[in-house]
């Protein structure tokens, strides 16, 4: 009797707010989905990808493992402005809980690409404290997570380190980020 194996669901959820790096962590970050979906297409997984900038989030690839679809969401990402950091751990989170009815059996990943730093709040909370409180939620639903911190290290205050450890998440830095790292170090926290 072969043994099946669950199928993941990555979700990529990705800081697009201004930055130096913003250009350079996007097209590492299209270079991960697209080599996480072409191994998903083959191991039944499918990957999806939220951005938040601006005032929201937004899901720019539902959970899919059609790599034309995901070529085709990943061309136009608008990037700049604000970071609102919980609308995109509360999306994941919606998310998370919607393909948990729809796909029971499947596993649920997050990767978070963040400095951790948010400053736009969706409620009366202060942004960071109100990150954490979503964070702890993504934790209790028994998504493992990975956080990838977007901070150079000159500058690190040590907000992605704190938001990994509200989601008991491994925390990579920067220098983790080339497309082939970001891929490796994904496929190494599945197994």
């Amino acid at each position: 009797m072969r043994v099946r194996r669950s199928a993941n669901l990555i979700l990529f959820v990705v800081d697009a707010s201004w930055s130096m790096a913003v250009a350079e962590r996007m097209e590492a970050t299209k270079g991960a989905i697209m080599s996480l979906l072409t191994d998903a297409y083959q191991r039944r997984d499918r990957v999806g990808l939220i951005v938040f900038n601006k005032n929201d989030a937004k899901l720019v690839l539902p959970p899919t493992n059609s790599v034309q679809l995901a070529k085709d969401a990943l061309v136009d990402v608008a990037v700049g402005g604000k970071t609102p950091l919980s609308a995109g751990l509360m999306m994941a989170y919606d998310v998370f809980r919607k393909e948990s009815y729809t796909h029971p059996d499947v596993i649920p990943m997050m990767i978070l690409l963040t400095d951790g730093a948010g400053n736009v709040s969706l409620s009366d909370l202060p942004p960071q404290q109100e990150a954490h409180r979503i964070a702890q939620l993504i934790r209790d639903e028994n998504v493992r997570s990975v956080v990838i911190n977007m901070e150079h290290a000159a500058f690190d205050q040590g907000l992605a380190q704190l938001l990994a450890d509200n989601l008991d998440a491994p925390c990579h830095s920067l220098a983790d980020l080339r497309a082939d790292t970001l891929y490796q170090t994904v496929i190494d926290e599945m197994e």
